[in-house]
Formats: structure tokens, C-alpha cells, sequence
């Protein structure tokens, strides 16, 4: 999850282009995901797409998402779970990249219980004192229950979309905080999550008996675990109990560690790293297309 080291390696990334924290966060969602992520990518990304904000009825209430898919035809659907800030104006742009390979994709506000999206502008936000105090109580209201009966109110809806073909199974991708969600949506529906991806995903190893390491033998899906490298140097370890949980319990893995910094997939990220941001996208690509 971000935290202090995360944000040393942030700051360290804006000094080498000239800026402070608050100078990136003015620049705005959008016009970072612009400057990193390439004019082109972003034109791609919303060509031929239809795209709404839309309400998921889950146990705990109602979640607002967002929905975007090619504009015509039925396709295989992907489960979009943002990084600690929330959903926001990054996260639909990689959705609309996401889509316009040929998915139904629906990122979701996993902060529902607490406040409608989007929560903060950008992931800058997060590292101010203010944005600490603010997301605090909305993280402690979400439980690994509610996780698990989120994911499957996600599915359910997802399955009676008209943009949906539900003969295929889904795929879920997480980033960040949400990092163990991939493992958990699988594990909760195991029938219809056949892929998940996790990128700078935190959480995966821990020592509680529901640690979603442990949970890979509940799933029926193949995943790709992609590691940043500031977070395999603090905890060294857990690519080595990840790929030893994939194999005990019979689940394909791709465990790597990526030459990025905990949030280099995020296109507003001080830290994104496109050419590695690229490499990670295309390797889930190529899980999606097995769906």
C-alpha cells in the first residue's frame, strides 16, 4: 500500500522532472495521464466506445462505477478495482485503453460506503496529511467480507449487461491497496473469474489464515502477480510464497518483478513508467484473450 516509503520514491521521481508534490497534483488527472500515457493512447482509448456512470447494488448499499465498452457487439468483461486513491479521472482513462482492446470494463468506487467518487483528483493527494485523515475511516470500512460480497454483486451485474457475453468467463485487474482483490474476486466466484491481474499490488502475503496467497487454491483462474521493485526490495520474500502458493495449489502465475516503483502502472502517478506500464499491459492482455 502507499505509505512513507512510497512516497520518498514519489518525490525522488518529481525532483528528477523539476517538480514538488503540489506542482504535479495542479497539473490535473487527466492532463498527467496526457503527458505520460501519450495523446495517441488516450485518442485510441475513447474511439468507437460507449461509456456511462452506472450503480451496482451490493449487500452494504449501492456502489457507483464506471462503464466502458466497445460500442457495439458483446464482450468479455473486466473487473477494475483502482489503487488507494479511488476511482477517478486516471482510472477511466486506462479503462477506455483497457475497452478499446475489446472488453466490457467496469471500475468501480471501492470507497461506496463511505462517499461517492471520485474521493481525491489524483494519488498526490493521498501523501498530504489531510488526504491521510480523509481516506483513514473509508479504508477501515471495507473488510474482506465485504470484499468478497462486492465481487460477487460485480459479477452478477456484470452478467446481465447487454455489452456483456457472459459465455466467457471474467477477468478482474487491481492496483495498489486493491492488490489482493484479484485473488479474492476469483475466490468468491470461481466459476467466472478466469484471469486476474495484480499491479504494485499490496497485501498479496500476510500471516492471516485468509491472506490471499492462500486463497489462489479456492480459484479457478491464472494469474500475473507484477511486483514493483522498491516493494520486492522492502519484502523480498513474497514473490517467492506467491509462486509456491500457485503451484501447491495448482493455479497458473506469472510472479515477476517490474523495473518500476510502487505505482508505475498508474498513469497519474509521480512514478508511472510507460514503457514497463506497457510491458505489464500487454502481459494481461494476453490472459484476457484466453477468457
Amino acid at each position: 500500500m502507499c505509505d512513507d516509503f512510497t512516497a520518498l520514491a514519489d518525490e525522488a521521481a518529481l525532483a528528477k522532472r523539476g517538480l514538488n508534490r503540489r506542482q504535479f497534483a495542479a497539473i490535473g488527472a487527466a492532463a498527467a495521464g496526457s503527458m505520460t500515457f501519450g495523446a495517441a493512447c488516450a485518442a485510441q482509448g475513447s474511439s468507437g466506445l460507449a461509456e456511462s456512470n452506472v450503480s451496482i447494488t451490493t449487500p452494504d448499499g449501492t456502489m457507483d462505477a464506471f462503464l466502458v465498452h466497445p460500442a457495439e457487439g458483446k464482450h468479455p468483461a473486466i473487473i477494475m478495482w483502482p489503487d488507494i486513491a479511488g476511482l477517478r479521472d486516471a482510472y477511466k482513462i486506462m479503462a477506455r485503453t483497457l475497452a478499446a482492446s475489446g472488453y466490457a470494463v467496469v471500475a468501480v468506487n471501492h470507497y461506496y460506503r463511505s462517499a461517492k467518487a471520485p474521493v481525491m483528483q489524483s494519488i498526490s493527494e493521498f501523501f498530504a496529511p489531510e488526504g491521510r485523515a480523509k481516506l483513514g475511516p473509508m479504508i477501515q470500512a471495507i473488510t474482506n467480507k465485504g470484499i468478497t460480497s462486492d465481487s460477487k454483486a460485480i459479477v452478477a451485474w456484470l452478467d446481465k449487461q447487454d455489452a456483456v457475453d457472459s459465455s466467457h468467463k471474467m477477468g478482474v485487474e487491481v492496483y495498489c491497496m486493491t492488490g489482493g482483490y484479484a485473488v479474492r474476486t476469483a475466490a468468491a466466484v470461481p466459476d467466472r473469474v478466469g484471469a486476474g491481474c495484480s499491479f504494485h499490488g499490496a497485501g498479496l502475503v500476510t500471516d492471516a489464515p485468509d491472506s490471499p496467497h492462500r486463497l489462489l487454491k479456492d480459484t479457478k483462474a491464472v494469474f500475473l502477480f507484477a511486483i514493483a521493485q522498491n516493494d520486492d526490495h522492502r519484502s523480498p520474500n513474497d514473490k517467492v510464497a506467491l509462486a509456491k502458493a500457485a503451484e501447491q495449489s495448482g493455479r497458473g502465475a506469472r510472479v515477476e518483478v517490474f523495473h518500476g516503483d510502487h505505482g508505475w502502472c498508474t498513469v497519474d502517478s509521480a512514478v508511472y513508467q510507460k514503457i514497463e506500464a506497457e510491458r505489464a499491459r500487454q502481459l494481461s492482455l494476453s490472459l484476457y484473450s484466453k477468457l
